[in-house]
C-alpha cells in the first residue's frame, strides 16, 4: 500500500512515521511529503532513507492513503487534489472538522460512520480526543446534559517554536517567541485565537467537535484552554452532568472496560494521571474520579493524554487502520 505522510518534517508528522512503524502499518511504498524548501531532504523510516518529496508529486503518485498534517491552509488547498486523484485523506488540520459533508472521526466510537464516499475525515483535535474517549461509554449509558472543562495543555500543541521558547527561557536566553508572554513558571489562558465570543478557537473546538462526534446537539458544552510549561501531554479537569444518577463504582467499571482508555483512580496510593507518565503512551488515562455533591447526577474526572499521540498521530493511524481493515482503500 502506497502512503502519503504530509508535513512528515513536522512535530507532528514525525510521530506520524514512528506511530506506523510500531503499529506495522502494511505499507509498501512512503511518500513523504512537506514543504518545498524541505522537498530532496532525507527522513529515516524502517532503518532506510526516505526523500521528501512535493505536494503536487505526492498527488501524480495516487497513493492510496493521505496522512495530512501540514496546517489547515495546506490542507484546504491540497486534500481535495488528493481526493480527486483517488486518494483517501485523513486530514489532521481543522480545515474540514465542522464541514458537515465531513466525518470528524475516533475510531473507537464512531469509525463504522465511515464509508465508501468518504474521501477526506477529518480528525478532531487533540483536547477534543482524550475528553471523548472518556465521554462517549458514559454518554451511552446515563445521557451526559452539560460537560464544564479546563484544559492544561502541552506547548507542544503550537509546535516545535513553542518547544524551543520553553527551553530558551529555561536556559535564560532571548529568543523567538511562539507566545505573547513568558510561558516558562507561567499559564497562559489562550489557546489560539480569542473570537468574537470571548472564547478561544481551542475552547469552541471542544464545544463544537463534541457535539459532532457524539451525534448529539443538545450537550451543552463550557470550556476554558490553558497553556502551561509542559512538554508530555493535555490534561482536563472534566465536570460532567448526566440525565441519569450512578454509582463511582459503576464509572470505574464502564471506563476500566473502555478500549483505549486507562483508569489510574487510587487515593491511597496517590495514584492518578499525569502528563510525565502520559508522553510516548497511546491511551487515555482517566482518574480523580468522585462525584459532584454541588449537582444532582454530576461527576468530576481528571483526563490525561499524549496529544501528540492519541491526540494527533495515533487516532489518524487508526483511522487508515480502519480503512484498511474495511477494504475502504486499497
Amino acid at each position: 500500500m502506497k502512503v502519503a505522510v504530509v508535513g512528515a518534517t513536522g512535530m507532528v508528522g514525525e510521530v506520524m512515521l514512528q506511530v506506523l512503524e510500531e503499529r506495522r502499518f502494511p505499507i509498501t511504498e512512503l511518500l513523504p511529503v512537506a514543504s518545498e524548501r524541505s522537498v530532496g531532504k532525507e527522513i529515516l523510516f524502517q532503518g532506510k532513507p526516505h526523500k521528501v518529496i512535493s505536494l503536487a508529486d505526492a498527488v501524480a503518485a495516487k497513493p492510496a492513503i493521505a496522512l495530512f498534517s501540514a496546517g489547515g491552509a495546506t490542507s484546504l488547498e491540497w486534500a481535495p487534489k488528493f481526493a480527486a486523484a483517488g486518494t483517501i485523506v485523513v486530514d489532521n488540520s481543522s480545515a474540514w472538522r465542522m464541514d458537515t459533508g465531513k466525518k470528524l472521526v475516533v475510531p473507537e466510537i464512531n469509525a463504522s460512520e465511515i464509508t465508501e464516499e468518504d474521501r477526506i475525515i477529518a480528525n478532531p483535535n487533540c483536547s477534543t480526543i482524550q475528553m471523548v474517549m472518556a465521554l462517549a461509554p458514559l454518554h451511552n449509558k446515563y445521557t451526559v446534559k452539560r460537560v464544564v472543562v479546563s484544559t492544561y495543555q502541552s506547548i507542544t500543541g503550537t509546535g516545535v517554536k513553542a518547544v524551543r521558547q520553553l527551553e530558551n527561557e529555561y536556559e535564560g536566553i532571548r529568543g523567538e517567541m511562539a507566545y505573547p508572554y513568558p510561558i516558562h513558571r507561567n499559564a497562559l489562558p489562550h489557546c489560539d485565537v480569542f473570537e468574537d465570543n470571548g472564547y478561544t478557537k481551542e475552547e469552541m473546538k471542544l464545544v463544537r467537535e463534541t457535539q459532532k462526534i457524539l451525534n448529539d446537539n443538545t450537550i451543552a458544552v463550557t470550556a476554558t484552554a490553558i497553556r502551561i510549561p509542559v512538554v508530555g501531554g493535555h490534561s482536563e479537569s472534566v465536570n460532567l452532568q448526566f440525565e441519569n444518577d450512578f454509582e463511582i463504582e459503576d464509572i470505574r467499571r464502564i471506563l476500566s472496560e473502555t478500549p483505549g482508555v486507562t483508569v489510574q483512580d487510587n487515593t491511597d496510593t496517590n495514584t492518578y494521571p499525569m502528563p510525565i507518565y502520559a508522553q510516548g503512551k497511546d491511551d487515555v488515562f482517566v482518574g480523580r474520579i468522585r462525584r459532584d455533591h454541588s449537582q444532582p447526577n454530576s461527576l468530576n474526572m481528571w483526563i490525561v493524554a499524549d496529544n501528540l499521540r492519541k491526540g494527533a498521530a495515533t487516532n489518524t493511524v487508526q483511522i487508515a487502520e480502519y480503512l484498511v481493515a474495511n477494504n475502504l482503500a486499497k
